[in-house]
């Protein structure tokens, strides 16, 4: 079965952010080719999202309602709704994720 996947708004501008950062800091190819790979990964998640595993930070404190699947160093997170997947944040996988995700997932 095929999923429709969306991303809200914070996650295109995490999309966004990332490219401008690559681009301003080694060069517009590097920034045009990582966006694209991000962009393939996202798209994968049409079939079988499940496959993504519950993010550790989360899954420690019983939250089983997101998914990830990694682009390293990036993590996306998303959450099944039926036959939709939400994507909700991408984000680079160095940063202090616990940090990240409680402003990001647990406001």
């Amino acid at each position: 079965m095929k999923h429709r996947v969306s991303l809200v708004a914070t996650a295109e501008r995490d999309l966004y952010e990332i490219h401008l950062y690559v681009e301003s800091n080694d060069s517009p190819a590097r920034a045009d080719n990582l966006l694209d790979g991000l962009e393939r990964a996202v798209a994968t998640l049409e079939e079988m999202p499940e496959r993504g595993h519950f993010p550790p930070e989360l899954d420690r404190i019983g939250i089983r309602e997101y998914r990830e699947i990694h682009f390293k160093p990036y993590r996306i997170l998303y959450a099944i709704r039926g036959d939709s997947v939400v994507v909700h944040c991408v984000l680079d996988g160095r940063r202090d994720m616990q940090t990240l995700l409680e402003e990001r997932l647990l406001r």
